[in-house]
């Protein structure tokens, strides 16, 4: 297996990572408007992701910074073509982290509601917006002959990338209810069981419909593979969040997302952005990547820090291990 071929597999576990952590804490955010019923509940729900939540955004900055140091010339196209919508998730992760810190600064009811509002949006947006991004990176964009992106904005809102959307957003959304079951006790953990039902049967829905579209077009023996397992993760994760198995409900939810990269990931390779224009002028893991030289300090690199951050990521998530309920939530001090 040639460097780049690795690197694309790296950015892909990188991605997985991304999406499986952020997802139930983008969940999480959309639950504050649809599960809790008052203000105890809502510092509740964000209490269960306060630790982590800015430790899982290191997989975003690792995912993006690997794809511009091993494939600028995707990262070049993936920018310039996609930068409203990437803009758009930025200034959202930036008010969503300002939200979370800034919400319980100050005592009155207004200031405390239009922050809980902003975590609200702030994590429903980038969790669809990222959906209609992959949609469109794995269906091809118009990119021309010198590997520019030729298209307009509207081009990116096409209906397999806007199901796409759909489906992160709801595929979160359950991946964050099955967290609140997990993380919590009393009547919210009851609730967060119910909804977890009703949104994963939409999900199961929405997903199916679209990994058999992905498939249907671009397809192969291995995706198909992780295509079962994606549907099969999701049905046996609905089994076990109605019989009140959090944990086996999360990593079930959790494989999900991870199949359903692969998914992506595998219908999309040896490509890196599909020319929709020709495909002689497609993004490739040849004519996208670094030198050599450049993906081989990487890969050292990479083999150095990997580790560390995993485990000091790994040891957060066991120090904040148990559960919470609005009895653990203290008076607020200014």
């Amino acid at each position: 297996m040639e460097l780049h071929d690795v690197w694309f597999v790296l950015i892909a576990v990188l991605w997985t990572g991304y999406f499986f952590l952020e997802g139930f804490d983008f969940g999480v955010g959309v639950l504050t408007k649809l599960l809790a019923r008052d203000r105890p509940e809502k510092r509740v729900l964000i209490n269960t992701i306060g630790p982590v939540w800015d430790g899982n955004e290191v997989w975003l900055l690792t995912a993006g910074g690997a794809t511009f140091a091993a494939f600028p010339e995707w990262y070049a196209t993936l920018f310039s073509g996609f930068y409203l919508p990437l803009l758009l998730i930025l200034v959202c992760l930036i008010v969503r982290g300002v939200a979370f810190e800034y919400r319980v600064k100050r005592p009155e009811e207004s200031w405390q509601r239009n922050w809980e509002t902003a975590i609200f949006w702030t994590s429903l947006l980038p969790a669809f917006l990222w959906g209609v991004a992959f949609g469109n990176i794995v269906r091809g964009v118009k990119i021309d002959r010198d590997f520019n992106y030729a298209g307009g904005v509207l081009d990116l809102l096409n209906p397999y990338a806007l199901l796409g959307g759909l489906v992160t957003l709801t595929l979160f959304t359950f991946h964050g209810t099955v967290f609140v079951g997990l993380k919590t006790v009393g009547e919210i953990r009851e609730r967060a069981r119910k909804l977890a039902l009703r949104v994963g049967a939409v999900t199961a829905l929405l997903a199916l419909a679209f990994l058999l579209w992905t498939q249907s077009e671009q397809g192969d023996g291995a995706s198909l593979v992780a295509v079962v397992v994606a549907v099969a993760s999701l049905v046996l994760a609905l089994a076990a969040a109605r019989a009140g198995r959090e944990g086996w409900a999360f990593v079930l939810s959790g494989l999900t997302i991870v199949a359903t990269v692969a998914v992506l990931f595998l219908t999309l390779f040896p490509n890196v952005m599909p020319s929709t224009l020709n495909p002689d002028w497609s993004l490739t893991v040849t004519n996208a990547s670094s030198s050599p030289y450049t993906l081989k300090i990487m890969t050292w690199c990479a083999a150095v820090a990997t580790p560390v951050v995993m485990v000091y990521q790994g040891w957060t998530y066991w120090v904040f291990r148990k559960r919470i309920g609005t009895q653990h939530i203290a008076d607020p001090v200014h």
